[in-house]
């Protein structure tokens, strides 16, 4: 393995020794993508480019809390991170710098990377509703709206209003139908709730495939990773829902990414900018795709894993950006709604 990988411990901000870095060669990755399987992205681009990846690997938060202790000090060069909110908080936070670059400007659609050029989407999932396929779709379904409608009522299996990902999708609510339907429709899915909220998108497939729920909302790789995995147990429970893309008829799905942004103070500038223009490649965006069961996010690129057969849908035209500059607005909404 060509790349020099640490974790980042909770609360710890010590920097990277100094004779790790800002040496001509060698390209400094902060990431909060937990997934193994994106090693060989930067393997990869090592091999290409003789450039050596040093990856820090920390929560989201524990990462931008480093980045703005360092400060000019610090040794990073690219952050990468999950959901437009994130990415949103870095580039309010100052972090990060504009990139003018021609093949990310042509590679990476607008709504899905920063109106300045901050970040950038790399990959992304649809949040959808699931429900139990031998039972089949409920009647009427057909919109995130819907969720909220009394004749679901003790069917609806959700995360935490906490969650980043519901946040977003509040976020986009907010954005499309204002404070005020928002508000109504989140009081609306709290009444409907099969139980309170709990665990993560796995636990939602697990409860609708075992009955325990009628409908949950969760990400399509989630769907994808049961579907692929070695254990026949897994497969059998993404095998026993089905998918359903909301809001096909009007807006679309409300779709997230997991994004990248070259920091202010980066050491390695050009090397970042060359390992971000990378990852919008055919070749990375295939291992994005494939090692988790993403979608890419540049158009064209087909994966081969699970989650090409759920490729067909009309996406939200919503601007990730406003995942972040509407979390505030979105949590307050759901703490008034009683959304646990």
């Amino acid at each position: 393995m060509s790349i020099t990988r640490l974790s980042l411990a909770v609360g710890l901000l010590a920097f990277v020794p100094a004779v790790s870095i800002a040496q001509a060669e060698e390209v400094n990755v902060y990431s909060s993508r937990h997934y193994d399987t994106d090693l060989a992205l930067y393997d990869t681009f090592t091999e290409q480019t003789g450039i050596k990846v040093n990856l820090i690997e920390a929560k989201a938060d524990e990462l931008l809390n480093r980045l703005e202790a360092e400060g000019a000090n610090s040794p990073a060069d690219l952050l990468i991170t999950v959901d437009a909110g994130r990415l949103w908080r870095a580039a309010e936070a100052g972090v990060l710098t504009p990139v003018e670059s021609d093949i990310l400007a042509e590679s990476v659609p607008e709504k899905y990377r920063h109106p300045d050029n901050l970040w950038f989407g790399l990959s992304k999932r649809a949040r959808v509703i699931i429900y139990n396929a031998e039972n089949g779709m409920p009647e009427g379904l057909g919109s995130y709206e819907d969720l909220a409608d009394p004749a679901y009522k003790g069917l609806v299996c959700i995360r935490s209003s906490s969650n980043i990902y519901q946040i977003s999708l509040m976020a986009e609510l907010l954005e499309v139908h204002g404070a005020e339907t928002a508000e109504g429709w989140a009081k609306g899915v709290v009444a409907n709730f099969a139980r309170d909220p709990e665990g993560n998108d796995t636990a939602q497939i697990k409860a609708v495939a075992a009955g325990e729920c009628g409908l949950a909302v969760v990400n399509t790789y989630y769907v994808g990773r049961l579907l692929a995995s070695e254990n026949p147990e897994d497969r059998a429970v993404g095998e026993s829902v089905g998918v359903l893309f909301p809001n096909q008829d009007d807006r679309g799905a409300h779709v997230n990414i997991s994004g990248a942004g070259v920091l202010a103070n980066a050491p390695n500038r050009d090397n970042a900018v060359a390992f971000l223009e990378y990852l919008v490649s055919e070749e990375a965006q295939r291992l994005f795709a494939d090692g988790n069961n993403e979608y890419p996010v540049v158009p064209g690129v087909v994966p081969a894993g699970p989650i090409k057969d759920f490729m067909d849908f009309k996406a939200s035209e919503v601007n990730a950006n406003v995942y972040g500059a509407n979390a505030t607005e979105a949590t307050e909404t759901y703490d008034r709604a009683g959304w646990m």
